[in-house]
């Protein structure tokens, strides 16, 4: 059933990938679950991903998931949010090179692109309201992409701005002003930050070639 809605959401919006979340998953291998307690917590969060990647391979689809179950939160310091506790950070080597990671950290640009990259997993640095990570994230991810080797240079996708709120609300409060003057720490504020910096290392990037 699952992939029978995720077959027709991706043919109605005629999607070459497809984005499954992934994303803090805090219950897993519970020791109350009768299907999978006692068992490895990366092995059933890896299976669940490669069974949709090669579900999506039959058609040339990719798979998107969000990377926070795939950092591990002690060694990182970064905590349950925006990286596991409970040991699912070791699937990071069992899953399908073919996914793409997005990395969304929010308060501060944290370096975990760099993790995914050398993993050999392509990734996105995923900004939300911000401005100033979304200006740190893109710096970052120029520099990284600037100094790889080229195994990893094209690792480096970029960027993918995050927006929690329906399309058409953000839509319209990007076009009010109204917004940007009250409150600069915004999604929609952190989008324009965003834009004009990429602009900024596209244009460092031409002058230095």
């Amino acid at each position: 059933m699952v992939f029978d809605l995720v077959d027709e959401i991706i043919s109605v919006f005629e999607a070459k990938a497809f984005h499954a979340g992934m994303d803090e998953v805090f219950y897993i291998a519970d020791e109350k679950c009768p299907r999978c307690q006692g068992k490895d917590p990366a092995a059933l969060f890896a299976d669940e991903v490669n069974k949709i990647s090669r579900h999506l391979e039959i058609n040339n689809k990719r798979l998107w998931i969000w990377g926070d179950r795939l950092i591990d939160a002690s060694t990182s310091g970064i905590g349950m949010w925006e990286a596991s506790m409970n040991n699912t950070a070791r699937a990071i080597d069992l899953i399908d090179k073919s996914v793409v990671i997005c990395d969304w950290h929010y308060e501060k640009a944290l370096p975990t692109p760099a993790l995914f990259a050398l993993k050999g997993l392509d990734v996105v640095a995923c900004p939300w309201k911000k401005p100033d990570v979304a200006k740190e994230q893109v710096n970052m991810m120029y520099k990284f992409k600037e100094n790889a080797t080229p195994e990893m240079k094209e690792h480096f996708m970029g960027m993918m701005h995050t927006v929690w709120s329906s399309a058409s609300e953000f839509i319209k409060s990007y076009h009010t002003q109204k917004d940007k003057e009250i409150n600069p720490v915004t999604q929609e504020a952190c989008f324009r930050a965003m834009m004009a910096a990429i602009k900024d290392v596209e244009r460092i990037g031409k002058n230095i070639n």
